[in-house]
Order: C-alpha cells, then sequence, then structure tokens
C-alpha cells in the first residue's frame, strides 16, 4: 500500500521547481508509505510523479516507484495490489514466444507495467484482480492515465489549478500544491450533511473531483491547456454486472451455491495472504470477519493473527464473541478493551486523519483496531463488503417489508398516521415501552424506541420505494435548509445510475449501497484509519469475482424471511457453529450520544457556537442549535447529525490552523 501524487501542468515551471512540487505533495502522505519514496519528472512534458511506499511485495530496490517500463514508454507510481500478478507473469510468458521476459524483481507494479506494454492499458485493468489507484505516463502519446480499481478499495483526487492537473491518494497532497487556497463546494456540504460523507465524484472542494470506481480518466496537454478536462470512462460497470446476473441466474440449488461461494472466497483469500510482511485479519465475531477468518485459517499451516477490541459498555462490545470464534477456529488472537477516555482521545486526530469531512461514529474504533493490529502486521484482511453484497443490512428486510404492508395504502392516510406518530415525543414513546417491556415480544423491546418510531414514521410518508431508501440513510433529510448559498447544484446521491430493470426493492437497496454508502463511507473509514497508522488492508468479499457471483444469485438466497446474508450465513455453519454467530446484529460504534451530552459536552459547544457559525457562514445556527438542545435535553438522539456537523466543523478549524 502506497501513496501517490503528481502534476501535469502546461505552464512554464522548471524541472527543478515541478519535482520539488511533486516531492511536497507526496511527503504529505508519509503515513502512507513510509518505507520509501521517489519523484520523477519530465520538465519538457510538464509532467511529475512522486510515489510514498509501504512495502509489501518485493521489498528490495527493484520495487522502486517511479517505475520505468523496459521498453521507456510507461511510467507509473502504483497505490494497492494485483492480487494475480503472478497469473498474468505466467501469461505474459506464454503469450511470449521469441523471448523470456527478464524480470527485475516480482512486486506487482513490474508486472502491471508488462502487461499495458504488451496488452494496452485498457485490457491490462480488465485482467487485473485487485485493489489500485495508479497515474500512468505515456511517454509517446504525451498523456496522463489515471485509474481506479472496480469497487472503489482506494482513492484518488484530482482536480485543475491555475494550468495544472493535480492528483493524489489524499486532499492534504493537493493542498501541498503552491498557491491551493480550495473553496468549499457548499452543495457538496449540503450532500455531505445528508449522508455523513462525501459522495463520489464530488470533493468538499469545488474543482476537486474523486476519480469514480472501475473507471479511467485520459488527459492530454492540450486538455490541460484549454483547462477543460474529458469525463473519467468506466471499464467496469456494476449496472452491467447486476443486470447480467439478474438475467443469468445461477442455476445450480442452494448446496451448489454454497460451494461456489465458498470456492470464489477461498480463491479471493488465498491471493490476499500473499505478502512478504506478517498479515493477520480484523475479527469481530460477526458472520463477515468470521467467515474471512475460517477461510484464512482453512489456508493457512500455522494459527493466523486476529485482532479486537472491546468496550465497557456492553451494547458496543463484541469482544467475547469474537475471542469464542477465535478459540473455536484456532487463531492467534489479540484483543484490547478500550476506555471511553482512550477511545475519546482519538477525536482530535479524525480531522487530519480523514482529511475531508467524514462522520462514521465508528472511525474511532476503526482507528484504535488498526493501531493494534499494526503493533504486530503490516497487512489485515477484514469482512467489509458482505452485507452490501448479501444484503446483510436491516434495512435491506425492514424497508421492503414496511412497503410491502403498507403501501399500498392512500399516501394521505399513511401521511396522517405519520404525524400520530410524531405527535408523540420520542422521550414519551421510550417511557411508554420501558413501562410494558415486560409484556411486549422480544422483537419489540428496543433501545431508543422513541426514535425508531419516529424513523419509522418519517418512511411511512415516503412517496415511493426508492424514498424508504433516502430516508433510511439520511441524516439531515432537508439539508439545503441548514446549509448557506447552496443552491443544489448537483442532482441526488447516485439516484439515476441504479437501473430501472432491478425491480425488487431490496436489490436496488443493495445496489445503491455498493455504489456509494460502500465505497464512500465503509472504505474510506477503513483506509484512512488504517493507512494513518501504516497499516495495509485487504477485502476479500470485494473481488470482482465474488460481486459478480453474488449479482447471480436470486434474493431468496440473500435474504430469507426476516434473515439477511442467508448465503453467507450456510457457508460460515460449516465452519464455525452457528450458537457463536447468531445475535442481533450490531455496528461497530461508540455510545455517542452519551459522550454528546456529557464528557464531549464542551468541546461540542465550542464547535456548535451560534457566533462562530454565523462568522464562517457555512451553516445556519437556528437549526443546529435547536438539535444541540433537544439532544441535551434528552428530548431526542440527534447524535448522527450533529456528529456530521461537528466533523465538518473540526475539520474546518483543521484546515484554518495549517493556512
Amino acid at each position: 500500500m502506497c501513496g501517490i501524487a503528481g502534476l501535469f501542468t502546461a505552464s512554464s515551471l522548471s524541472e527543478v521547481d515541478i519535482k520539488t512540487i511533486a516531492q511536497k505533495m507526496a511527503q504529505k502522505l508519509i503515513h502512507r508509505g513510509p518505507d520509501d519514496g521517489g519523484v520523477w519528472a519530465d520538465n519538457y512534458s510538464g509532467i511529475a510523479l512522486a510515489h510514498r511506499r509501504l512495502a509489501i511485495l518485493d521489498l528490495t530496490e527493484a520495487g522502486h516507484q517511479p517505475m520505468p517500463s523496459p521498453c521507456g514508454r510507461y511510467k507509473v507510481v502504483f497505490n494497492g495490489e494485483i492480487y494475480n500478478h503472478l497469473e498474468i507473469r505466467k501469461k505474459l510468458q506464454t503469450e511470449r514466444t521469441s523471448k523470456a521476459i527478464s524480470w527485475k524483481g516480482h512486486s506487482d507494479t513490474e508486472t502491471l507495467l508488462a502487461a499495458v506494454s504488451a496488452w494496452g492499458l485498457e485490457k491490462s485493468l480488465k485482467e487485473f484482480v485487485g485493489m489500485f489507484a495508479f497515474a500512468l505516463w505515456d511517454k509517446h502519446e504525451k498523456s496522463l492515465h489515471l485509474a481506479r480499481d472496480r469497487i472503489g478499495e482506494k482513492p484518488l483526487y484530482y482536480g485543475l489549478h491555475k494550468g495544472t492537473l493535480i492528483f493524489g491518494s489524499e486532499l492534504k497532497a493537493l493542498r501541498a500544491y503552491p498557491g491551493f487556497q480550495g473553496e468549499v463546494d457548499r452543495d457538496v456540504l449540503r450532500l455531505y450533511l445528508q449522508r455523513n460523507f462525501v459522495p463520489t465524484p464530488f470533493s468538499i472542494y469545488q474543482g476537486i473531483f474523486k476519480l469514480p470506481p472501475g473507471s479511467l480518466l485520459k488527459v492530454t496537454a492540450a486538455d490541460v491547456a484549454r483547462q477543460q478536462l474529458p469525463e473519467a470512462v468506466s471499464y467496469w460497470s456494476l449496472s452491467q454486472v447486476a443486470l447480467t446476473g439478474q438475467n443469468n441466474l445461477f442455476q445450480g440449488g442452494e448446496d451448489d451455491a454454497v460451494l461456489e461461494l465458498e470456492r470464489l472466497l477461498k480463491q479471493s483469500i488465498s491471493n490476499q495472504m500473499i505478502a512478504d510482511v506478517p498479515l493477520g485479519a480484523f475479527l469481530s465475531g460477526g458472520i463477515d470477519s468470521s467467515t474471512v477468518v475460517a477461510l484464512m485459517q482453512s489456508q493457512s499451516a500455522k494459527p493466523i493473527r486476529t485482532f479486537t477490541i472491546g468496550f465497557s459498555e456492553s451494547d458496543y462490545d463484541e469482544s467475547k464473541h469474537a475471542k469464542a470464534v477465535a478459540k473455536h477456529i484456532g487463531t492467534e488472537h489479540t484483543e484490547l478493551f478500550v476506555g471511553p477516555t482512550q477511545a475519546r482521545d482519538v477525536i482530535p486526530q479524525l480531522a487530519t486523519l480523514y482529511d475531508e469531512p467524514f462522520a462514521d461514529v465508528s472511525q474511532i474504533p476503526t482507528f484504535i483496531v488498526s493501531e493494534l493490529a499494526r503493533q504486530d502486521v503490516t497487512v489485515c484482511l477484514s469482512g467489509d463488503g458482505g452485507d452490501e453484497l448479501f444484503g446483510g443490512y436491516n434495512r435491506h428486510v425492514n424497508g421492503p417489508a414496511l412497503w410491502r404492508k403498507l403501501g399500498w395504502l392512500p399516501s394521505g392516510m399513511r401521511g396522517g398516521l405519520s404525524k400520530l406518530l410524531t405527535a408523540v415525543p420520542p422521550s414519551r414513546w421510550d417511557s411508554i415501552f420501558s413501562h410494558t417491556s415486560a409484556v411486549l415480544p422480544l422483537s419489540w423491546r428496543h433501545s431508543s424506541a422513541g426514535d425508531k418510531i419516529h424513523k419509522f414514521a418519517g418512511m411511512l410518508s415516503a412517496g415511493s420505494p426508492d424514498e424508504i431508501y433516502d430516508r433510511l440513510i439520511s441524516q439531515w433529510q432537508i439539508s439545503e435548509q441548514i446549509v448557506s448559498g447552496s443552491f443544489q447544484r448537483h442532482s441526488a446521491i447516485q439516484k439515476s445510475v441504479c437501473p430501472a430493470e432491478l425491480v425488487d426493492l431490496e436489490h436496488r437497496m443493495m445496489f445503491m449501497d455498493i455504489t456509494t454508502y460502500l465505497p464512500d463511507d465503509i472504505l474510506v473509514k477503513v483506509d484512512r484509519a488504517a493507512m494513518g497508522v501504516s497499516l495495509e488492508t485487504r477485502v476479500p468479499m470485494l473481488d470482482h469475482r465474488v460481486v459478480e457471483f453474488a449479482w447471480s444469485l436470486s434474493l431468496e438466497m440473500k435474504i430469507k424471511g426476516n434473515e439477511g446474508k442467508w448465503l453467507l450465513r450456510r457457508l460460515l455453519d460449516r465452519h464455525v457453529p452457528r450458537s457463536l454467530i447468531e445475535r442481533p446484529k450490531t455496528g461497530f460504534g461508540v455510545p455517542l450520544d452519551t459522550w454528546l451530552r456529557e464528557p464531549l459536552k464542551a468541546w461540542a459547544e465550542e464547535l456548535l457556537d451560534e457566533n462562530k457559525l454565523k462568522q464562517q457562514g457555512y451553516l445556519d445556527p437556528v437549526p443546529v442549535k435547536q438539535k444541540w438542545q433537544e439532544h441535551l435535553q434528552g428530548r431526542r438522539n440527534w447524535s448522527h447529525q450533529l456528529w456530521g456537523v461537528l466533523m465538518f466543523q473540526a475539520w474546518l478549524d483543521e484546515q484554518q490552523d495549517n493556512q
């Protein structure tokens, strides 16, 4: 895993200048690559590529970047892993009948260059199995190519700034470019507050973008000179994968599907266990991570290293489950119990770590478990992706079920019922459920019952099935009312991307999760937390062959009754007793609602100060203050909405401190 940065300019900078600038940009990414660094520049072409290296494969000088192709045509800076690169080497060698390829080392970067030299870039991208973001300079065409992996595991930002294309793995590299100011895009800020993450292709800055997953951008000197970049083109499309899969369903029975999923996951995990450094896995004791760990251990002659953290708050502690799974599988398990103070101490680092407003509160424990793992290993596998591929989120089960039961009612009747439910304050609902819990069915006993009822009421008034999804994942429902100067220039998040032919609401939700929530929340969370401590993370379930198989499954193989991830559960049954796994789904979080009312109250009030908000001019203080007061008084749990505001405010302070 590494960090890349660079520039392509039409201005008259000297070679020393562009090389120095690129080096400074890459230096901001040293946490992503502490082992080595390099920079290359061609003043005549106005191109500079810079690299920071976390050595995983081929720890020798043969893996140094920027790396040239043997033919001299290409230069590349590469972040990520091509897991099937040894297979590609064999294929290249077989095709080259006249003369054997003389390899200098065994890095996948060298394989990438050989493939591009032999096959061209687009064919090579379709052959690669991996996670990556890279910049490839073509000397013959005088063109720069930016590419990103299919699902979006690795980040890549880019944009034009005063006659220069600048790019990097994180925004902090772009901010290191001389004269970069970065104006907050207020419409993107509105989108951020809806979801608590910044959606692709946008960044928080005007004119700076994320390269979409599965896409390729070719930029020429003429594009840079006229200050107009072409559109990125897709080399892999989830829309096509989803439609092809659903139109050509897997023909085997349920047992056949379990065996095929196990085969694909074992293949993915086997490839991702290749490393020249110590390797381990995150283990929460849930279905996804337990499946990955079980299949890892089945292919390892010695106990693999597993890591988890525990909390003193029992509602947030999964460590005992992880420990039981680890004991059954036979891993070398490490756990760390984290007190509230230790967890809260991470908060001041978040703005720098995530480098862009980001407000998934599980970013806190994710950083802590990454820090724990980094003490013993350099690479960690995770179980992310199972929920999105196999229908594992509660919304995949509850949202469609609600619409089927109540969607037939006239909208006016549903709206009236919604008003009746919200007329009772959440605190009153909590009291009602508390006093009647002894006679209620177990499935009706919920913490924060009032907030859940109010969220349910919000779904009742939805005008369509897709609107249910929007309401389930939105934080500030009408975010334009809080952002000053937002004009809704950008469309709603990726609405037009979901193919109309996907008729099942469950599949539409999963599609939206894979194209938005997964790359822009889950994968961002893990990448920045892990790379912040120079730890590489790998996600076996996101091998595109696993993704394509998942989309070839009928809905009944993913969700049966009220049970999501049905097929994944059946696979895990082959390795771990169900009694160690079956329990209500919990998030990887912290008791944020309580923290904001008590130990974080002073910190939050300083960031939410009404005069400060007015002076900054981004957010309307009135709705912010209203939610803050309701939260402090215990009338509502607005912790997730407030966390979004707080993380933006903390990020804004961090930007001003670094100017």
